[in-house]
């Protein structure tokens, strides 16, 4: 194929591959295969709750934690991220599929302190409009065992905390705010 795709809006091609497609198409298939991911993974909490309420957070915690040991792998060897500090750390969280949905600022200080400030969450953002308050354990529990996860894979040196988190008192405030931070190096 010589020109390449924008869109799937005409014919049927037997043999369209992902490299059939303009790169702006590849970005926004991206961020839609992100969304189905992070849709999955909303659909298996609440049918989880529907069945077993109070065993749900720990379900959660449990999927999120083995997932990551697959997700920075696969990351780290698709991408050739070497190394164990901060900034390999921040360059795999970057690739993560559910980080496609935020938009988020990382400052690396001296590679070993990084500040991640998440402006927008798609997560934060459904749980604010269902009204779920109490679903803020996603944010304080499931995100921090999530990063800690991905930063101990790393490195188990890497100490990371909550330095803001919701509920927030505006739309217009931050979602989150996280420190990451590793004391001894290699």
């Amino acid at each position: 194929m010589s020109r390449r795709l924008s869109d799937y809006s005409n014919q049927f091609l037997p043999k369209v591959k992902p490299e059939d497609f303009t790169h702006q198409a590849l970005a926004e298939l991206l961020k839609l295969y992100a969304k189905l991911f992070l849709g999955l993974d909303g659909i298996w909490h609440r049918r989880v709750k529907e069945r077993i309420a109070d065993e749900v957070l720990a379900c959660d915690l449990q999927v999120w934690q083995d997932f990551v040991k697959f997700e920075v792998a696969m990351i780290r060897r698709q991408l050739k991220i070497r190394g164990n500090d901060i900034t390999a750390l921040m360059k795999v969280m970057q690739l993560c599929p559910w980080f496609q949905l935020t938009e988020s600022d990382i400052v690396i200080e001296g590679n070993s302190r990084a500040t991640l400030t998440v402006a927008h969450c798609a997560t934060l953002d459904s749980l604010e409009n269902k009204g779920e308050s109490p679903g803020y354990e996603s944010c304080t529990v499931v995100c921090l065992n999530i990063r800690k996860s991905i930063a101990y894979l790393l490195n188990p040196d890497v100490q990371v905390k909550c330095l803001q988190s919701p509920p927030r008192k505006s739309k217009d405030d931050i979602c989150c705010r996280w420190e990451f931070s590793l004391e001894k190096q290699d």
